[in-house]
């Protein structure tokens, strides 16, 4: 019974990465668009001219031309560590990020030995 209390509430303190995520939060309807029959988010045509951004999902993480399959993930604290292998149809790279949760809706890619090197993500409600 302790051991499944205990997994309920490292369960509620994960932090859910699901989504779509942008450099600015007042640029996700230029960014983000839902196309199609499934009304999917998507991106939009000239996404990188604001900013751009990456659609978060359960086992990979898409972004405008790329989409690459999360290998392993490690939470600790607030903080997310991924190793995602992407393909770019000639060759595999693995690529890791390093995600400091904010809060909620807002995350920071770290960019380790690069002292003050960081990107800031803000999550789109579409």
């Amino acid at each position: 019974m302790a051991g499944t209390v205990l997994f309920s509430l490292q369960k509620l303190n994960a932090f859910e990465l699901t989504g779509a995520w942008t450099t600015s939060a007042d640029k996700c309807g230029k960014v983000f668009a839902r196309k199609g029959r499934a009304n999917q988010v998507n991106f939009t045509n000239f996404s990188g001219a604001h900013g751009g951004g990456f659609i978060a999902e359960a086992n990979r993480l898409r972004g405008k031309s790329d989409s690459c399959l999360i290998k392993s993930k490690k939470e600790s604290d607030q903080s997310l560590n991924l190793v995602v292998m992407c393909g770019s149809g000639v060759m595999l790279s693995s690529v890791q990020f390093f995600l400091k949760v904010l809060d909620d809706d807002t995350i920071s890619r770290e960019f380790p030995g690069m002292e003050g090197m960081d990107v800031k993500y803000h999550r789109c409600r579409i």
